[in-house]
């Protein structure tokens, strides 16, 4: 093998890891979007039941004033003010 043939093989042999290197550290970083980006999800969801469930009691309230159940004005202020307390 030549000087010549030798130098470039050494060279191509430093290109191959440092490509390695690159390709190896643009997966890591695909994979940390990957799983930010399900977490993100899974708290926006999160947050979004558990905002209804604690707006669930003042909407069946007002879905129950609005249905023109037996319930008068009176009763429905008394059931919002326990519900405050």
């Amino acid at each position: 093998m030549t000087p010549e043939e030798r130098s470039l093989l050494e060279r191509t042999c430093s290109l191959a890891a440092e490509n390695n290197e690159i390709l190896r550290a643009i997966r890591r970083s695909n994979r940390i979007s990957t799983a930010m980006r399900v977490g993100y999800w899974v708290v926006i969801i999160a947050l979004s039941f558990g905002a209804y469930y604690l707006i669930q009691p003042y909407l069946s309230l007002l879905t129950g004033i609005s249905s023109g159940n037996v319930m008068n004005a009176q009763d429905a202020a008394n059931q919002l003010r326990d519900l405050l307390k």
